[in-house]
């Protein structure tokens, strides 16, 4: 994409952000940590603002995108179901289309664009 131009893609859900970059990226630090916290932590954001992520995501769809087991003895984690692995996938194809839809448009626009000072 053009230097400038940055198009998100953002799924709503009743008044609520279902799916959009941050939450993408959410889902794919927790598949590399295996835990909230750790992606909390690796994403620059509190434990409380990546678990209230989550939340949105596994209320918004028909099953849970992430399973999470509390800490303790056990050591707690959590994981992307399989679901969440599909909603994923479908949205970063979503971005790559709207992208390359938007490539076009995002070079004529970026030619109007202010130069940075």
């Amino acid at each position: 994409m053009e230097a400038g131009i940055d198009v998100k893609l953002r799924l709503s859900r009743g008044g609520e952000i279902a799916m959009g970059p941050g939450k993408a990226d959410l889902l794919d630090a927790i598949m590399r940590t295996g835990s909230i916290s750790a992606a909390a932590r690796a994403m620059g954001m509190s434990y409380r603002r990546a678990w209230l992520l989550v939340d949105v995501m596994n209320r918004s769809f028909g099953a849970a995108l992430v399973r999470s087991a509390a800490g303790g003895s056990q050591g707690g984690g959590a994981s992307v179901t399989e679901t969440g692995m599909q909603v994923l996938a479908h949205y970063r194809a979503m971005q790559a289309a709207a992208s390359a839809a938007a490539a076009p448009h995002a070079t004529a626009l970026s030619k109007l664009l202010r130069p940075n000072d």
